[in-house]
């Protein structure tokens, strides 16, 4: 199958992508600027359709979408906030012009989306029916997740995967913790009882090629493990995974200087339920943390 990869350089994509080609996918990867290869398609997410000519993706059965500005160690002033809006919201909206634009449309697009959708649930159980939040990333997950419905109105399969907090030592949240809990200095966000709803980067991408295949699958998808944590459950195992003690306390400001605005993801709590994934009868690989900490680390 033709896959089309837009944010293949991200977390996600760096493994997605090599991934896509061990299952023998050909995969054609949408980048800013000038293309690098073959297999490399440039556009252009700020502009009408993505700068892209229909024609130019011919033969695409697939596209994972999962370009969008990074939220982790970043100042989330107001020039910020509308780069990561813009660039989610537009970005997908221009895609979503293109692929409509096609003679023969993509079958399915998988648009990555996130868990922010829900907002500080206060700890409680949330699956895919609950409804939105309140806050600036539950308005952004909003409009981005209507941008890719749009492309349902030409018949193309839609599903928005509500990510969860990503681990992986490669990047996002858990590298920036890493150096701190391997010296020891490691410690619970916050008050530490917030309920994180988390997902391992091997899992994600499992879940990813799962749902390529999954025809009956549409709407949004919680990809999340079935297994969220507290961040006091999350540092003792991050701190066992790293063979060191974590007796601190990372305070508010600290954190919120280290994360960044992504820092409002780690002190909201949600307990995000995977209930589509489970239903269809997806099969975990690490859905306990103290075994997807040790795969990612192992791995890096």
């Amino acid at each position: 199958m033709r896959v089309a990869v837009t944010g293949s350089s991200g977390l996600i994509g760096t493994a997605l992508v090599p991934a896509l080609r061990t299952d023998g996918h050909q995969v054609i990867r949408l980048v800013r600027g000038v293309p690098a290869g073959a297999d490399t398609i440039a556009w252009d997410p700020r502009a009408d359709g993505g700068g892209l000519d229909p024609r130019s993706l011919d033969g695409v059965a697939a596209v994972v979408h999962l370009a969008g500005a990074g939220v982790a160690g970043r100042r989330w002033t107001e020039s910020y906030k509308a780069e990561i809006r813009g660039s989610r919201v537009q970005g997908t909206t221009a895609l979503v012009s293109a692929l409509t634009g096609m003679t023969t449309p993509p079958g399915v697009l998988l648009s990555a989306s996130a868990i922010g959708w829900y907002g500080d649930a206060g700890g409680r159980e949330v699956d895919e029916s609950a409804p939105s939040g309140t806050g600036f990333l539950a308005g952004v997950v909003r409009d981005w997740e209507a941008a890719a419905e749009a492309a349902g109105r030409a018949g193309i399969r839609v599903v928005t995967m509500r990510n969860g907090l990503v681990l992986s030592p490669r990047g996002g949240m858990l590298a920036r913790l890493l150096p701190l809990f391997r010296l020891g200095l490691g410690g619970r966000l916050g008050p530490g009882t917030q309920v994180m709803s988390w997902i391992a980067l091997s899992e994600l991408v499992g879940v990813i090629r799962f749902l390529l295949g999954r025809n009956d699958i549409s709407g949004p998808v919680n990809a999340t493990t079935p297994n969220p944590v507290t961040n006091r459950e999350f540092t003792a195992a991050l701190a066992a995974a790293v063979h060191r003690p974590a007796v601190l306390a990372v305070p508010v400001l600290a954190l919120r200087a280290v994360i960044g605005g992504a820092s409002g993801d780690l002190l909201s709590s949600a307990r995000v339920l995977p209930a589509k994934l489970l239903a269809a009868g997806y099969q975990y690989q690490h859905p306990d943390i103290a075994g997807a900490l040790a795969a990612e680390l192992v791995a890096d």
